[in-house]
């Protein structure tokens, strides 16, 4: 599968169709975007930060109410948000309608899913603007981590340690020893909780300094990837 990492959107899809909404998380988060998937408009209004979510899928036949009515609502805010509609009703009015309500883009569900993956990357192009960086920045001289469009982070040793050796994978999984080893410690006498809970301190310092996720995932007994765009300095 291609990679978009280039162009990786946080995006907030809205589909009440269980299967049809998990095949998109799945094909979208392979990609490298990552997804919040809700199914109405009630899991919308909870689940919607309007400061990490960069687009939003959303379906139109929702159980409680209108996707436009959602899509509407969104633009009257004037928010710097992609809007891709993704709906059963394809006919030309209702796209016109779709379009005139605020949506960016307004597609059937019968559209090719590469299609979808390369409408997403466009549109979250598009919004990058005035050519700011997706890339997240680890300062060597400074041990600092600095997220796309915000503030440097300082980092303890052992946070730096831990960033430094998962970002040297360039996105490939990263073994759990190998992490251990750049911490000092010796895989097989090493306590096997002291990662997991470097790691989740690690992931509240990036979220309450800047309210993003640490775009770091979690492979269950094996290690853990970088999947945002990096770079060493």
């Amino acid at each position: 599968m291609p990679t978009l990492f280039s162009f990786m959107a946080h995006i907030i899809l809205t589909e009440d169709e269980r299967i049809l909404r998990e095949e998109l998380v799945d094909f979208l988060t392979g990609f490298g975007h990552v997804v919040d998937a809700t199914d109405s408009l009630a899991g919308f209004a909870l689940s919607f930060r309007p400061e990490q979510h960069t687009i939003a899928i959303i379906d139109i036949g929702l159980p409680d109410g209108s996707g436009l009515d959602l899509v509407e609502q969104l633009r009257a805010q004037k928010m710097n948000l992609g809007i891709i509609v993704l709906t059963a009703r394809s006919g030309v009015p209702d796209k016109l309608a779709g379009l005139e309500r605020g949506a960016d883009h307004y597609l059937p569900k019968s559209t090719d899913l590469d299609e979808l993956a390369g409408i997403v990357a466009a549109l979250q192009r598009r919004l990058d603007t005035g050519g700011l960086s997706l890339d997240w920045l680890l300062h060597t001289a400074g041990r600092t981590l600095v997220p796309p469009g915000r503030a440097a982070i300082d980092l303890s040793p052992h946070d730096f340690a831990v960033l430094k050796t998962i970002m040297l994978g360039k996105g490939q999984p990263v073994p759990r020893r190998t992490i251990v080893a750049a911490l000092g410690d010796d895989y097989f006498t090493a306590d096997p909780a002291r990662l997991d809970t470097q790691m989740r301190r690690l992931r509240r310092k990036v979220t309450e300094a800047t309210g993003k996720d640490l775009p770091i995932k979690t492979l269950r007994n094996e290690g853990y990837q970088f999947y945002a765009p990096v770079k060493l300095l």
